[in-house]
C-alpha cells in the first residue's frame, strides 16, 4: 500500500461482487473506492434476481387462488382483478431500500462511492468525468447488458432490462430465446394472463441443464398456457397501429403487444479503455485473467459476469472473497466451481447441483439413475394437473451422488440443502440412511431406492 497514491483498491462497478470486493478489503485496512454510474447493488438488486422473483411471486397468486376451491375458500375467480403498475411500484420501494442498504454497507466500511463513468487511463490512474484517482489496484466488476440481435426492428424490442418498468401489460407477449431468463419471464407474463408464446432457435430450451429437466419444463410449461415455438427465430418486428407485426424464420407471422428478446448477454466493458492499455478480451468479448483474477496487467483484476465465469451472483461475491483475501489478506484461496446450485424461477421452478446425467456419461462414469414423478401433496385436494421430477444422478462404482436435479414447487429452496451434501461428497447409501421429513415433496430424494437406468 503506497501513500502517494489516492487509493489501495478502485472498483469500477458496484454489483453484488463489487461492493463485496470493496467492504471486504476495506475491512482488511485497504483504502477503497467504489465507482458506479448507474445503481447500487448492479443487475441482480436492480433488474434481476430480486426483482425479477418478486414478479414470480406476483405470478404464481393466480395458481393459489384456483387452488383456494379444494380447500374451502370461495373466490370466485370472475371478482379478482389484478392490478400491475401497484406490484411494478411496491417492486420499485423494495429495490429503492435495497439501494439504501447497499450504499450504508459501503459508507460504514468506510468505502467512497464516486457516481460517474469510468474509464482507466493508465495501470494505477482511474478517470471518472474531469478527476483522475490514482490507485495501487484496480478491480474491473462491471458485470453484462443484455444483447438484441441485429435485425429490422430491434428497436421495438425489449430486454429483461425494460421489462421490470413496463408501465402496462400488454394482452398478448413474444419471448425471444431459450435460456433461463427467457423461460422465467414466459411464465411471468403467462401467470399475469398474458397470451404469451416463446421461441427458440433450437430443438429444445434450456440448453445445459439435464435432458429429463428439460423436457420435464417443456411439458409443465405447455399446461400452465406457455405456447413453446422451437426451431423457428424472429427476423423482423414491424410496428403496427397499437401492436407489432413478428416475421419469422419460417415464413410466419404473428402479431403482438409486446416482443421481448432474452437472447444473451455481453460484457459490459464499454468505455473502459481496456484493450488500449493492453488488457486481453477473449472471442466472446469477456476480461480475460488467470485463476486468480488477474489480466494481463499486473495492476488491474477482475470479478464476475464480465469475466464469462457462471452468472451467478453466489459466484461474484465468493470471487470477491477470494480476491480480497489475495490482495490484502494472506494472499492464499482459489475458487471452486464444482457443483454449483441452481434454480430456475420458471413455473413450476428448477433447481439443480452437480452434473446432468450426460455430462456424468460424456466424463466415463458408469451411472445409476433415479427418477422419481409425482403429484405435490399440495395438488391432490385443488386438482391441479401439475407434477413433480426429482432425480439424482450416481455413480455407480462409489456410490457417489454426482448431481441432483428437481422440477416443482419450492426447488430452488430444496435444492440448497442437496448442495451441501453433494459438495460434501455424499453417497447414495448416506442419502438412503437420510430420514426424511414427511410428508414433503423433499423426502422422495431419500426414499428413491430403485434406478431406472
Amino acid at each position: 500500500m503506497s501513500d502517494s497514491l489516492d487509493y489501495d483498491l478502485i472498483v469500477i462497478g458496484a454489483g453484488s461482487g463489487g461492493v463485496r470486493l470493496a467492504r471486504m478489503s476495506a475491512g482488511r485496512g485497504a483504502r477503497v473506492a467504489v465507482v458506479e454510474s448507474r445503481y447500487l447493488g448492479g443487475t441482480c438488486v436492480n433488474v434481476g434476481c430480486v426483482p425479477k422473483k418478486l414478479f414470480v411471486y406476483g405470478a404464481h397468486v393466480r395458481d393459489e387462488l384456483e387452488d383456494a376451491a379444494g380447500y374451502g375458500w370461495n373466490l370466485p375467480m370472475d371478482s379478482v382483478s389484478f392490478d400491475w403498475p401497484t406490484l411494478v411500484a411496491n417492486k420499485n420501494t423494495e429495490i429503492e431500500r435495497l439501494n439504501g442498504i447497499y450504499g450504508r454497507l459501503l459508507e460504514n466500511a468506510d468505502v467512497t462511492i464516486i457516481e460517474g463513468t469510468a474509464s482507466i487511463k493508465n495501470p494505477n490512474t482511474v478517470v471518472v468525468g474531469d478527476k483522475e484517482y490514482t490507485t495501487e489496484h484496480i478491480t474491473v466488476a462491471t458485470g453484462s447488458w443484455p444483447v438484441i440481435p441485429d435485425i429490422p426492428g430491434k428497436e421495438c424490442i425489449l430486454t429483461s432490462n425494460e421489462m421490470f418498468y413496463l408501465p402496462q401489460l400488454p394482452k398478448q407477449a413474444v419471448v425471444w430465446g431459450g435460456g433461463y431468463i427467457a423461460v422465467e419471464f414466459a411464465g411471468i407474463l403467462a401467470g399475469l394472463g398474458v397470451e404469451t408464446t416463446l421461441l427458440y432457435r433450437g430443438d429444445l430450451f434450456l440448453r445445459g441443464f439435464d435432458e429429463d429437466v428439460r423436457r420435464f419444463t417443456e411439458q409443465e410449461m405447455r399446461k400452465k398456457g406457455v405456447r413453446l415455438e422451437f426451431g423457428v427465430t424472429i427476423e423482423s418486428v414491424e410496428p403496427e397501429n397499437s401492436h407489432y407485426r413478428v416475421k419469422l424464420s419460417n415464413g410466419d407471422t404473428m402479431d403482438t403487444g409486446l416482443v421481448m428478446a432474452a437472447t444473451g448477454r455481453r460484457a459490459l466493458v464499454d468505455g473502459l479503455g481496456l484493450t488500449e492499455l493492453g488488457i486481453e478480451l477473449n472471442a466472446s468479448g469477456h476480461v480475460v485473467v488467470d485463476d486468480y483474477f488477474q489480466t494481463s496487467v499486473p495492476s488491474v483484476t477482475a470479478l464476475g459476469d464480465v469475466i464469462g465465469t457462471p452468472q451467478l451472483t453466489p459466484v461474484a461475491l465468493a470471487q470477491a472473497m477470494v480476491l480480497s483475501r489475495r490482495m490484502f489478506g494472506d494472499g492464499e484461496g482459489e475458487m471452486d466451481y464444482t457443483a454449483i446450485p441452481t434454480a430456475v424461477f420458471c413455473q413450476p421452478n428448477i433447481g439443480t447441483v452437480g452434473l446432468t446425467e450426460e455430462e456424468a456419461r460424456e466424463a466415463g462414469h458408469t451411472l445409476r439413475i433415479y427418477r422419481s414423478e409425482f403429484r405435490p401433496m399440495k395438488y391432490v385436494l385443488s386438482g391441479r394437473d401439475e407434477r413433480c421430477l426429482m432425480k439424482l444422478v450416481v455413480d455407480d462404482p462409489t456410490d457417489k451422488v454426482l448431481g441432483a436435479h428437481m422440477v416443482g414447487p419450492d426447488a430452488g429452496e430444496i435444492t440448497q440443502g442437496l448442495a451441501v451434501a453433494i459438495k460434501a461428497g455424499a453417497t447414495k447409501a448416506q442419502f438412503d440412511s437420510t430420514m426424511g421429513i414427511h410428508p414433503t415433496s423433499a423426502e422422495e430424494f431419500v426414499t428413491m431406492r430403485e434406478p431406472v437406468a
